[in-house]
């Protein structure tokens, strides 16, 4: 009798992942390999003193790029969604704040703005024309179930995801509305498998670019995280020059958000929360009348760490 174990009961591997972003004139930017399918990445190896240095080691080798400011973002585990492999794969993520330059090493890597990957998340001139196509397929997906209580629940879980029905939109659900198009089989990511039971779902509609395995479901989880934090804790310096204008503050935050912020309002808490401080400078290269040039106050940062700073995101 064979009493040989198959390999894929236990073999199990750990991928180390980074969603690296950087906000470029006002563009939301992240760092991809692959040709801009795939999120910097490497296997957990025992060379590796830990896991965040694996990490390190791994976008520095793909990309030439240090890492500065990083956190662990989330683990996945699910086995369905990383296609068909002999291993389990374990992906641990990184979020990774830095400034756009140029990348070279092993692979070609390069800066994608994120909104090409998730094109009915940028709200920041109002609805965008995506979330009308959207509403059609997923009013048609939520039809197809002959169970009523399966399709009343459809329809309320997509109203409220992606603000139909007058809904607010709640940017902060980046996540839970990526994966409701997964379920309703809307995303090129769903087809993969043409066994599987997405494969023959509706066509999907216009949902942006794709990654490869489960990369862009990992990068909705870091602008999740990312536009949750911006409104308690003053991570959003990590990603301006060393100098820079109210204006340009203010459109950094908006393109993390992707939705208007108040001016007025913005402006008077950052000055009220005494995070930033004037240079003495004036910039030329706002078009117009010159702006004060601010930097960001070290001092204030390690006393707001803990309190945080509110961001004052519209509705509108």
């Amino acid at each position: 009798m064979n009493t040989t174990t198959p390999q894929s009961e236990h073999d199990v591997a750990a991928d180390l992942i980074a969603v690296l972003v950087a906000v470029t004139d006002g563009d939301p930017r992240v760092l991809t390999i692959q040709d801009e399918r795939a999120l910097p990445s490497g296997p957990f190896q025992i060379a590796h003193r830990s896991l965040q240095s694996g990490l390190r080691a791994w976008v520095e080798r793909q990309t030439r790029l240090p890492l500065g400011y990083v956190e662990q973002l989330y683990t996945f585990a699910d086995s369905d969604r990383a296609g068909v492999t002999a291993q389990h794969v374990i992906s641990i993520s990184y979020l990774g704040l830095t400034r756009e330059q140029p990348a070279a090493g092993e692979y070609v890597a390069s800066w994608r703005g994120w909104y090409d990957y998730f094109p009915w998340e940028d709200h920041r001139v109002g609805v965008p024309p995506q979330i009308d196509e959207l509403k059609r397929g997923l009013a048609a997906w939520a039809t197809n179930t002959e169970d009523r209580a399966e399709r009343r629940n459809r329809r309320q879980r997509a109203a409220m995801l992606f603000g139909f029905d007058d809904h607010e939109w709640n940017e902060e659900l980046i996540l839970q509305r990526y994966e409701l198009l997964y379920e309703a089989g809307l995303i090129a990511e769903a087809k993969r498998g043409a066994s599987s039971a997405l494969a023959k779902a509706s066509a999907p509609v216009a949902t942006g670019r794709s990654m490869i395995l489960d990369h862009r479901r990992i990068l909705a989880t870091g602008i999740a995280r990312l536009r949750a934090k911006i409104k308690y804790h003053p991570v959003v310096f990590e990603l301006m020059p060393d100098t820079f204008t109210l204006l340009q503050l203010q459109r950094c935050v908006e393109a993390l958000a992707g939705r208007p912020v108040h001016k007025p309002n913005f402006r008077r808490l950052i000055e009220q929360q005494e995070l930033v401080e004037e240079t003495g400078e004036l910039s030329q290269e706002t078009g117009g009348r010159p702006a004060k040039l601010f930097r960001f106050r070290g001092a204030v940062f390690a006393a707001r760490a803990i309190a945080g700073t509110k961001l004052p995101v519209s509705g509108a």
